[in-house]
């Protein structure tokens, strides 16, 4: 399995070895498919952005999400606390038994009130955040003081008004903004190698202290539906695209 570029929606790719993992023996082909591109952007965002220590406490934005699942089962890994947003109780439900303490419906109840309540007012250490701007105030009013609050993702919007910089300030937080498809080789190389010698044993562990979360598979010809699927935001987990048959379940 590996780190691709882009163009994944194809039956053979071409890629640097440095980006090549190994497949864990008690994993298919279509886990396998699963983990890459997900699992090494909560890696990036946990280890070499925010640097999360042990017993912090992490808001994981779209917590039932591809990345959300990796993220949740990640902090867990590192020693410290995840807690959750998600639109859905079904999804707050997975998060949940993924490892995470508290979860959230953005839909129906204030994140920031909960993490006040969770915390008992300190804020959280770390937020994941890939929604933006609509939610910029109450990320902040969520931040613990030296808090980190790392930008993954704008679904939410990129314009937004307000005090963003005063109540970023009063808070001493900081803002750290993160891409992983533009770095370099060198950066993701460094990045597999640390994934892969920090956490993707534990994928074959006996048993398995991380596994990936699969919602759906789609045939290739299916494309159009599985982006249906994924544009409707129901799905929990990754969506997989099978190229042959025989991907899902044999190596």
């Amino acid at each position: 399995m590996a780190l691709l570029g882009g163009g994944g929606y194809a039956e053979y790719v071409s890629v640097r070895e440095e980006l090549l993992m190994p497949v864990p023996n008690n994993l298919t082909f279509c886990q396998a498919a699963a983990i890459p591109e997900a699992w090494l952007t909560a890696f990036q965002l946990l280890v070499f952005i925010a640097q999360v220590k042990e017993g912090e406490v992490v808001l994981v934005h779209a917590g039932a999400s591809g990345v959300g699942t990796a993220a949740v089962q990640l902090v867990r890994l590192f020693g410290a606390v995840p807690i959750v947003t998600a639109g859905s109780q079904e999804k707050l439900q997975v998060a949940e038994k993924l490892g995470a303490a508290a979860g959230y419906n953005y839909k129906e109840e204030s994140f920031v009130q909960g993490v006040r309540d969770f915390t008992g007012g300190k804020g959280v250490n770390v937020i994941l955040d890939c929604i933006g701007g609509c939610n910029w105030e109450k990320n902040v009013n969520s931040l613990a003081v030296d808090g980190r609050w790392v930008l993954y993702g704008t679904m939410g919007g990129r314009a937004l008004e307000g005090d963003l910089l005063g109540k970023l300030l009063s808070k001493r937080g900081h803002l750290l903004c993160s891409l992983l498809r533009s770095r370099s080789l060198e950066y993701k190389a460094d990045l597999v190698k640390a994934f892969a010698d920090r956490a993707l044993p534990c994928f074959s562990a006996q048993p398995a202290t991380l596994r990936p979360v699969i919602d759906s598979t789609f045939k290739l010809g299916e494309i159009a539906e599985a982006h249906r699927h994924m544009e409707a935001n129901r799905n929990i987990g990754k969506i997989v695209i099978t190229v042959t048959p025989q991907s899902e379940e044999t190596r």
